[in-house]
């Protein structure tokens, strides 16, 4: 698959200027490919690292398996109920409380109302927003907002999981409540695609990797191989001079 973005050349501050330009034929635009001829197939109960550098691809590729963008070229099949972890803040309304945040989510994943008031007890819980839940979520802090995130879309059984950065986000003791979290989950044989720019997240909670570049998957095999030739190829070595200390003035 492939997707391409049309890019504007200068900013357009409204949308009537855009139509008047448009009809104009004045909207400059360029065409980024930010992804080339992706070719991959996942199996069900796998668990998948994506590493590259920022701008790679790698986010537009979730977005893509989650249905958020539709690829320009080529096609996808996901087959399985999605639970998507992506940008901070998406399917969230900064003016509802957590607890009709979690309704909101709920309703968008496709879950009737009695049932997320039989999970809401233990998505709050984990995400330890027992004293915040009825507070709007601008209030939250961006910690709290990916707990919120993270619990809700892990509480919900699903058989394939997507996670964008959202371990980043948080202190050590709930990004280690999360690995276990992502592991249950793992051991009743859901499928796990995960972007991190932490390499030991990648190699500690997949088998897997791909390695995205510059729109192209260029390797494609074992974590901690994929891992490695990325770190090598993202951190070159050093000279020789600058690792030998100060010379002589």
């Amino acid at each position: 698959m492939s997707v391409r973005y049309s890019i504007p050349h200068e900013r357009v501050h409204t949308f009537k200027e855009y139509i008047i330009r448009l009809l104009r034929g004045r909207v400059l635009t360029e065409e980024l490919l930010a992804l080339s001829h992706a070719n991959l197939e996942v199996g069900r109960g796998e668990s998948v690292g994506i590493v590259g550098r920022n701008g790679a691809g790698k986010s537009t590729l979730m977005k893509v398996v989650a249905n958020v963008l539709r690829p320009t070229g080529g096609s996808v099949d996901v087959r399985g109920m999605v639970a998507p972890l992506l940008e901070l803040g998406a399917g969230f309304d900064p003016e509802l409380t957590g607890r009709e945040n979690v309704f909101l989510n709920g309703a968008i994943l496709r879950r009737s109302r009695k049932e997320m008031e039989r999970r809401l007890p233990d998505i709050i819980r984990f995400a330890e927003l027992e004293h915040f839940v009825d507070a709007p979520l601008r209030t939250y802090s961006t910690g709290m907002f990916a707990r919120l995130a993270f619990a809700v879309a892990t509480d919900l059984d699903p058989e394939i999981l997507l996670v964008d950065e959202a371990l980043a986000v948080g202190d050590i003791e709930f990004q280690e409540k999360c690995e276990v979290r992502i592991q249950e989950i793992l051991g009743r044989g859901a499928t796990l695609l995960l972007v991190s720019h932490a390499p030991q997240a990648i190699i500690k909670l997949c088998k897997r990797a791909i390695w995205v570049h510059e729109g192209r998957v260029v390797a494609d095999g074992p974590a901690a191989d994929v891992v490695s030739a990325f770190v090598d190829h993202a951190i070159p070595p050093q000279p020789q001079s600058a690792r030998g200390g100060m010379g002589r003035a």
